[in-house]
């Protein structure tokens, strides 16, 4: 995930420059693209994160809500969401114990 003031324009930049004919996806405020598999996503900066924060890598997980807390049971704190992208899927950020934020994607 990328911060941007403007999405449309950071996606469609990137999409258009990884030599790869994928189109940006409009989800709301969102914006993404996949290629080999890769979704990159483009969120609006905020206070939180600010144009230039680095990527949040998401790691896939089967139980996003088991891992999720078992995740907070070993010192992680939340950040951002959980947010339902669709009825099966959900996303989330969290900071681990060392101020290193990452994101969870899972059923």
């Amino acid at each position: 995930m990328f911060f941007a003031s403007d999405p449309e324009i950071v996606a469609t930049w990137w999409a258009s420059n990884l030599g790869e004919d994928a189109p940006v996806i409009r989800d709301g405020e969102f914006r993404y693209f996949i290629v080999g598999g890769i979704e990159f996503c483009f969120h609006p900066a905020d206070d939180r994160n600010p144009i230039g924060a680095s990527p949040v890598v998401y790691l896939s997980v089967a139980n996003f809500e088991q891992t999720r807390t078992h995740l907070l049971e070993l010192g992680c704190a939340m950040h951002r969401g959980p947010v339902a992208i669709d009825r099966s899927r959900w996303i989330c950020q969290l900071i681990d114990p060392f101020g290193n934020t990452f994101g969870l994607d899972g059923s």
